[in-house]
């Protein structure tokens, strides 16, 4: 590989390879009705000068801004990072959003904005101002505030709503998450178990009903009662302890629970034994999201895998699609898939 050489602009590459400025452009913004030959010469130039488009120029060169905005939770990324309890969502996101736009010459921001602040309006509409963005994704909750999304289309941005139901604004991506539930609970009724508790997510957030919606599907498809064993959580540490001794309270109790997240079934694995029961002689856990800490803690937690990066990669392809005028498709789905570990066993007796 060249190194970069100072002074090497898009006219030099143009006349390396012996074609117009316009179709060096083409190249780099990767757009069609280019000829294989032709890329290819573009491209080998390119390669041998050590040329490196910059985004302004690219920015002044046409509409586009080649900038694709993420807005994230605030107050839910801020604790997490400072709990520094091994949640990767941010990570995944970046991984799969910043690999995808720059294969296309884009570049991903990240912003954190509280979805329930006064001020959202003015906040959003400053950050669009400034970076003029060509696309922006929203993850939950923001996915599914009515106000950012009328904000968004008022300025004529595309944008993604990840895990938010797909008869709403803009493209939709979600990672099934009521299948994933499914094969969760289907994994636990396969061992064995007849009473399965669940521990749902916070109502606001649409991919919470969803998973409740395909844990209560495969019960009743194996003939299965889910009375009582549907316990409220709030995503959070303490909600997961609270749930977990309501539901180990009941009579007869669950041999299985499946948690809506992985610190909830963190919370779990710890009141299960303050209870003295094993884990999974006595009790199965189930997580979702498989973030690094489930792989690490005794046992380490059976989990559904949350495919963010690639979910957040597929919500770019879509946003530069749109920004290049291609036609628009129906909602997009990324299903994840269940890692069995140790933290699930067959059902035993609860006496």
């Amino acid at each position: 590989m060249s190194r970069r050489r100072a002074g090497v602009t898009i006219k030099h590459v143009a006349a390396d390879a012996k074609v117009s400025l316009q179709t060096v452009s083409r190249v780099i913004n990767n757009e069609p009705n280019v000829r294989p030959e032709t890329r290819s010469r573009v491209q080998a130039s390119i390669d041998k000068l050590g040329y490196v488009p910059l985004i302004a120029a690219q920015r002044l060169s046409g509409r586009r801004s080649y900038l694709i905005l993420v807005l994230n939770d605030r107050d839910r990324t801020i604790a997490d990072w400072k709990a520094r309890q091994g949640g990767d969502w941010v990570n995944q996101m970046l991984l799969g959003g910043m690999l995808k736009a720059s294969e296309h010459g884009y570049r991903l921001i990240l912003e954190l904005v509280d979805t329930h602040s006064d001020q959202i309006e003015r906040e959003l509409a400053t950050t669009i101002g400034a970076l003029q963005p060509d696309g922006v994704i929203l993850t939950p909750p923001h996915s599914e505030n009515a106000q950012i999304c009328q904000l968004l289309e008022s300025h004529g941005i595309p944008f993604v709503r990840i895990g938010a139901a797909g008869d709403g604004p803009g493209f939709s991506v979600t990672m099934d998450d009521a299948g994933s539930a499914r094969e969760a609970t289907e994994h636990l009724i396969g061992l064995g178990h007849r009473r399965i508790g669940f521990i749902a997510g916070l109502p606001e957030y649409s991919l919470s009903a969803w998973r409740v919606d395909g844990w209560r599907a495969a019960m009743a498809d194996a003939g299965l009662p889910c009375e009582d064993l549907l316990v409220q959580g709030d995503f959070g540490y303490q909600s997961g302890i609270e749930a977990t001794n309501r539901l180990l309270a009941l009579h007869p109790r669950p041999t299985a629970i499946i948690a809506s997240n992985d610190q909830m079934a963190l919370a779990a694995l710890e009141a299960a034994r303050n209870m003295k029961l094993d884990v999974p002689g006595s009790l199965s856990l189930v997580s979702f999201d498989n973030t690094p800490v489930v792989r690490f803690i005794q046992p380490p937690l059976t989990a559904v895998d949350q495919p963010i990066a690639e979910t957040v990669a597929k919500a770019v392809e879509l946003l530069i699609a749109a920004a290049r005028g291609e036609p628009s498709h129906g909602p997009e789905v990324v299903p994840g898939h269940l890692v069995p570990r140790e933290s699930t066993g067959p059902a035993r007796p609860t006496g």
